[in-house]
């Protein structure tokens, strides 16, 4: 398995090597000046012309492209044009907030998604097989600015004064501050990548509040959570229901499940322990890109929300023609969409032992 996961690596090199080449030749050729964009009414001929110099970006573009590789190549994204901050320590602020919320609605989409799919596998044809696709198709086609609305609306809103009255933005409420973890353990990182890393899993407050045992902030944050993750889960949540459904049809009707069935056994353990545990192959694959889609979609998601994540980040960056940002954001949801789908590739030997890796 270390070898397959090596080689896999390996391979994945000119993925990225071609994710960064686009990115950077893209971003360019976009109309739009980042002088123009962020000085606005200052921008004049003179104060673009040492804006430009400031930035390199008065050098050529093949010239500007080897100097960031070579930057890249340690660890350095490089300083964003907007903000005039790293975009490492911006990456540590952000992403926390994207993986957060990718990773609550991909387990919402998949609690209900998965055993939705099953019942309407088990009761093909039936109306509750019907109403259960009808349901997952509105369920695709609702545009997620859309329902992040209505939710807004309903939770925060009309149940406003209620138990059941939701927060509609931000990660926590005012006047709430979680303790990160290494100060509450009393921990020295330094000011170098282990502060960073410190940083980022401290900014993963449902993570720190859980290892620091704040339990007000984990209600707080997980409270915040619940609207945006569950605008973000609707279409994930309603392909897996479809797949689940189509793959475990297919697993139903062959001849082992006729047999187990014959043999006498309770439908419920022919259907799990026989029926679903093969079937999840295609299952496990869907769910893994619906992560990365989850990670790399969330852009109108956390505008809505008022999000402070990688998508909004992104969106700002787009707008003001912040080329670093765009180029360590997207190089870095590359990374983590190669990861992911590793981690699906390896889980197949786990779950199939006729897989073999190596």
């Amino acid at each position: 398995m270390t070898k397959y996961i090596i080689r896999r690596l390996i391979a994945s090199l000119p993925v990225l090597a071609g994710v960064l080449i686009v990115t950077f030749f893209l971003a360019r050729s976009v109309p739009g000046d980042p002088c123009t964009a962020i000085l606005g009414e200052k921008a004049t001929q003179e104060a673009c012309e040492r804006f430009r110099h400031n930035k390199g970006l008065d050098k050529p573009i093949f010239v500007q492209f080897v100097l960031y590789v070579k930057d890249l190549a340690h660890g350095d994204f490089g300083e964003s044009i907007r903000f005039k901050r790293p975009v490492t320590q911006i990456l540590v602020e952000r992403l926390p907030t994207t993986i957060e919320l990718g990773l609550a609605g991909l387990f919402i989409a998949s609690l209900i998604g998965i055993p939705l799919g099953i019942i309407s596998a088990i009761r093909h044809n039936s109306s509750v097989d019907v109403g259960t696709m009808v349901g997952a198709n509105i369920g695709v086609s609702m545009p997620v600015f859309w329902l992040g609305l209505m939710l807004m609306y309903v939770f925060a809103l009309l149940l406003k004064d209620t138990p059941f009255w939701l927060p509609p933005s931000g990660r926590l409420s005012a006047g709430v501050t979680p303790v990160p973890f290494y100060e509450f353990y009393g921990l020295d990182l330094g000011e170098g990548v282990l502060f960073k890393l410190g940083q980022f899993f401290a900014k993963l407050y449902i993570f720190n509040s859980i290892i620091t045992f704040d339990w007000e902030v984990l209600k707080d944050a997980t409270r915040h959570l619940i609207l945006p993750a569950l605008a973000l889960c609707t279409i994930p949540m309603a392909i897996t229901a479809r797949m689940t459904r189509s793959s475990l049809l297919q697993v139903l009707g062959l001849d082992y499940v006729r047999t187990a069935r014959s043999k006498g056994l309770r439908e419920r353990r022919v259907v799990i322990s026989h029926a679903f545990r093969n079937a999840l192959l295609p299952i496990v694959t869907i769910i893994g890109l619906q992560l990365g889609i989850l990670f790399s979609g969330a852009i109108l998601t956390e505008t809505i929300f008022s999000l402070a994540g990688v998508g909004s980040s992104l969106r700002v960056a787009i707008n003001a023609r912040d080329y670093t940002i765009i180029q360590g954001f997207t190089v870095v949801i590359a990374v983590g969409y190669i990861m992911v789908n590793l981690f699906v590739d390896v889980s197949y030997a786990f779950l199939d032992p006729r897989i073999k890796l190596d």
